[in-house]
């Protein structure tokens, strides 16, 4: 009797079980937790994010924008028409440190995996969880298909929530008192998630409007706060100057696909769809997330953050963000959900809660995780994915391949650039000293550069986004060697237009298969002279 006494009275201590207690000794206890380290789950997930990512990350092949930001990495710039300038310079780092392979490219990614991880647990802390909320916090995280997704690739969307959740995890170690100083650690983070993708700007206003919406606005009276934008918009500032400087072709892009090349939906449908990205299962945590951080008595401090996501949902909304523009937010939500779960469930339920809500997550992620990432063969794959009908979610105006446009654009390049390098060669060797590779757009010019130096092939050329603004070069194209375009089109440019060889890579997108590969002579004009033409945005 008296060791069931003393549980009780333990228990007791860690989950408080009126709100008057809390509130009453609640900002020293917080402010020790948040001092303690991290639960040793919390690294232990981390670590098997990587793995996961490891092991898996170098089925199908190179992804389309993979390819894209390595190109781009050889011609470093301050930015590019579709994107900021840091996921380039990170793949020409990671190509100088690790090489060229297709799991040397993801291992960044994998590592931003483990970031996310982390901080969902160190988010949790920071909000008064203990170890439980901690690892909760973690797992779901984890298996988060959205991050399964954005993790199992080189691009900017891997680091994307690495940035937002720091700055949100430097808000709430002011907000529990530390230094207002760490507002200039904040600007710096949020300066450099801008040169990693502008989306960063979007939370960033999110923060401004729930620091103002909530006590927390007394910062905007200290100077830290203030130093702390100036060093993100110096950051920030040369990518600004670049846009300027070539005439905003960012905004160009963004109008000219809107309403065309993405999918737009109805408010409900984009609201309901994040469920799909954060795990169907793990919703109930986030919403709990939302009521912790809005109503309860604990949470209220941290308002900022439920308001920080409200506003971003809200310019998604306006703005017909992509689905998956809001997902960086929900490390975050997911670490709040987990806190009230420990807080208010557990403490009330009982202990045998806590594996409760971790083996339904569990077996839903190791459903989702085949639609997420390249774990099963391609064939199995196929079936998998026509099983779940993913299909019917999708962010691209397009005609879509028998895999879902993730896996579809991971195949066929290699196959593209044989074709083209076979032509290339079977040229006479007048012609070809003479010769220019024309791409129709990105992904097969990045393919080409990627993979053609070891077969003989020079530097593609495409008039597509960045490729479109970084010209023809020198050469006039008396020569051209073409992929990716119909007979017709190239006619605008070429009084001779032959076709030398096709390629149908299997399983690739409808647009990147049954491609011919012509030898174009006798320009019309020079292609300097016809630029302009060749240009498009997309």
């Amino acid at each position: 009797m008296g060791q069931t006494t003393s549980r009780v009275l333990e228990a007791e201590k860690e989950f408080p079980t009126t709100i008057a207690e809390p509130l009453e000794r609640g900002e020293a206890d917080r402010a020790a937790a948040a001092s303690l380290p991290l639960s040793w789950v919390v690294y232990a997930l981390a670590v098997a994010g990587v793995g996961l990512h490891v092991a898996f990350g170098g089925r199908f092949g190179f992804f389309r924008d993979e390819l894209y930001y390595a190109a781009c990495g050889q011609r470093l710039a301050w930015g590019y028409v579709d994107h900021a300038p840091l996921a380039p310079f990170l793949s020409r780092l990671s190509r100088a440190l690790l090489g060229d392979s297709l799991s040397a490219l993801r291992f960044l990614p994998a590592l931003a995996a483990a970031a996310k991880i982390i901080l969902g647990g160190w988010i949790a802390r920071e909000l008064g969880g203990g170890k439980y909320a901690q690892s909760l916090a973690a797992f779901c995280v984890l298996l988060a298909p959205i991050y399964l997704t954005f993790d199992n690739f080189f691009s900017m969307n891997a680091f994307e929530p690495v940035f937002w959740m720091v700055c949100a995890a430097i808000v709430l170690r002011i907000l529990n008192g530390g230094s207002p100083k760490l507002w200039l650690l904040f600007g710096l983070c949020s300066g450099i998630g801008i040169l990693n993708k502008h989306s960063m700007l979007f939370f960033g206003s999110g923060i401004a409007v729930g620091l103002l919406a909530t006590s927390a606005r007394k910062h905007y009276r200290q100077p830290w706060i203030w130093l702390g934008a100036g060093i993100a918009f110096l950051c920030f500032l040369p990518n600004l100057l670049w846009e300027i400087h070539n005439g905003w072709p960012t905004l160009a892009l963004f109008h000219a696909v809107m309403g065309t090349k993405y999918v737009i939906v109805s408010p409900w449908e984009y609201i309901w769809q994040q469920t799909l990205l954060t795990h169907p299962l793990a919703t109930p945590i986030w919403l709990a997330g939302l009521w912790f951080l809005l109503a309860d008595p604990l949470g209220k401090k941290y308002a900022v953050l439920a308001f920080a996501y409200f506003t971003v949902l809200f310019e998604m909304l306006v703005l017909h963000g992509k689905i998956y523009y809001l997902a960086p937010a929900y490390v975050m939500l997911l670490a709040a959900g987990a806190v009230w779960i420990e807080l208010r469930l557990a403490s009330r339920v009982g202990a045998w809660l806590r594996p409760a809500f971790a083996v339904p997550l569990l077996i839903g992620g190791l459903i989702a995780a085949p639609l997420a990432m390249p774990i099963l063969p391609i064939a199995d794959t196929i079936r998998y994915t026509r099983f779940w009908d993913v299909q019917a979610i999708h962010v691209e105006n397009m005609p879509q391949s028998e895999l879902p446009e993730l896996f579809a654009d991971m195949l066929g390049w290699q196959e593209q650039v044989h074709a083209v390098a076979g032509v290339y060669q079977a040229l006479p060797e007048a012609e070809r000293a003479q010769a220019v590779v024309i791409a129709y757009n990105y992904g097969e010019a990045s393919a080409i550069d990627y993979f053609g130096p070891k077969l003989g092939l020079p530097r593609a050329i495409s008039g597509h986004n960045q490729y479109g603004l970084w010209g023809p070069g020198d050469m006039p194209g008396q020569v051209a060697v073409a992929i990716g375009f119909n007979e017709l089109q190239l006619r605008q440019f070429y009084d001779e237009v032959t076709p030398e060889a096709s390629v149908s890579p299997k399983y690739a997108m409808p647009e990147e298969t049954g491609l011919t590969v012509f030898v174009c002579r006798h320009p019309k004009k020079s292609l300097q002279e016809t630029w302009g033409k060749w240009k498009y945005l997309s």
